[in-house]
């Protein structure tokens, strides 16, 4: 059995409890723990998570196709793989690639709103992988 912890969020008006709200979630984003302290009066923090994913895309007829893609918790990581997998394919396709910014929240689903394209990115026939940030 666990000792009540006072809230500090609150100035000690509501009592903690130890919940498993978003646990699953938390586990398949890697960012889980045990177990998390919720106040019963307060919300509290919220738990959210920010991704970037990377996506290819090759253009054959008019039409795109989706390539490899992956997504990281860094920007900068993001960057990295999306240039080394634009560089891998092949420039006939013309290729092309974008960033996505995503947030998530514990315990809900993913929808459009926390999502927003940040960089769009180009193989030129050099083999250079140019960045051009979206308009917002």
């Amino acid at each position: 059995m666990t000792t009540p912890v006072k809230c500090t969020a609150c100035d000690g008006r509501g009592w903690k409890i130890v919940t498993r709200r978003g646990h699953v979630t938390a586990a398949m984003l890697g960012e889980a723990t045990s177990s998390q302290e919720d106040c019963v009066y307060c919300d509290g923090p919220d738990p959210v998570v920010e991704m970037f994913e990377w996506e290819v895309f090759v253009t054959i007829d008019g039409v795109d196709e989706i390539g490899p893609c992956g997504t990281s918790s860094g920007q900068a990581t993001s960057m990295d793989a999306l240039r080394m997998a634009l560089r891998r394919t092949d420039l006939g396709g013309k290729p092309w690639g974008r960033i996505t910014h995503r947030i998530y929240e514990f315990g809900t689903f993913p929808d459009d709103w926390s999502r927003r394209v940040i960089f769009h990115a180009t193989l030129d026939p050099a083999g250079s992988v140019r960045f051009k940030r979206a308009d917002r």
